[in-house]
């Protein structure tokens, strides 16, 4: 009952149905998308011809249809930075909840490797690590998993530690239940906002690295995705021969997804939050035009 009315609210804000709206735009156009247009690697006009006529976003430096290496690309990218953000929430999740609920050696020594890669900053680490193998997707998704776990895990393992002080854990505990069903039951769904908030900003941080590191030429070039098309599009001078339009929709594309994971993120802050909730409502009463509205209610209680 309480996940139904968290659902319902968070349908009920503009931000998450903007935000949310915008992503299955994206995702539809992945799955669909594909099939609608030409080949993105056939080369079907002379280079650099701008926008208009039979190219709708021009070509390439190479000749090919900038249009269909868009919408094609959309695929490739989508669902690498889903792998990515998916796999290293659950490790995160995973390895918190380890270190939380046994704690001891198992804490300690999760905690240690947590912090050893804590300290080493992840994106330099990623582009060491894909330079010295074999280019391609699954390469940057393992390497962007395998260095984009440790702030997630520090983070549930956080969230673990105070909900295992609980006294609805340690009921669960006295009474015998087992520890899968302790974790899975009676932990995991009262994280489930961390959970959902975690996800989206692994999702920002997977598409933002993936480009990241087919931009500098990390993957596999010969493939079609929104990194290699800056890529090719840095390679061929874009900005020297003033051809914007080989880079712009691509990059306008990678920007509106960020923006949307981003308001989605923002909204279920204010759904959980009732800080922000407060304040929303508080504004709200005081109109447009008040200009009192630097502290709620709740915020003059606490000062």
């Amino acid at each position: 009952m309480k996940h139904s009315r968290t659902l319902a609210r968070y349908l009920n804000n503009r931000k998450a149905v903007f935000g949310l709206g915008l992503i299955l735009a994206f995702v539809l156009i992945a799955l669909f998308g594909p099939w609608l247009v030409q080949d993105p690697k056939a080369f079907v006009g002379a280079p650099l011809q701008p926008p208009g006529g039979k190219f709708l976003l021009g070509t390439s430096g190479q000749g090919q249809d900038v249009f269909s290496q868009t919408i094609a690309g959309t695929r490739v990218s989508l669902l690498t930075a889903l792998i990515v953000g998916g796999s290293t929430t659950i490790i995160g999740a995973l390895l918190g909840l380890a270190a939380a609920y046994w704690r001891g050696w198992i804490d300690e020594l999760i905690s240690l490797l947590t912090n050893v890669f804590l300290v080493i900053p992840g994106l330099p680490l990623a582009i060491v690590v894909a330079a010295y193998l074999p280019s391609g997707s699954t390469t940057i998704a393992l390497v962007l998993i395998a260095t984009g776990w440790a702030w997630n895990a520090r983070v549930f393992r956080a969230q673990a530690l105070s909900l295992r002080q609980r006294d609805f854990v340690s009921a669960a505990i006295i009474s015998g239940e087992s520890t899968w069903r302790i974790l899975v039951h009676e932990i995991l769904p009262n994280m489930g906002s961390l959970l959902v908030s975690t996800l989206l900003g692994s999702l920002i941080y997977a598409i933002g690295a993936q480009v990241g590191l087919e931009f500098l030429g990390l993957g596999d070039i010969s493939q079609v995705t929104w990194g290699t098309n800056l890529y090719w599009a840095s390679n061929d001078g874009a900005l020297l021969t003033d051809s914007w339009w080989t880079f712009v929709p691509t990059g306008l594309c990678i920007a509106l997804v960020g923006f949307a994971l981003a308001l989605m993120n923002f909204a279920i802050d204010e759904i959980t939050n009732p800080m922000l909730l407060a304040e929303k409502v508080w504004r709200k009463r005081l109109g447009p035009d008040t200009k009192d509205v630097g502290m709620t209610p709740l915020r003059r209680e606490n000062v």
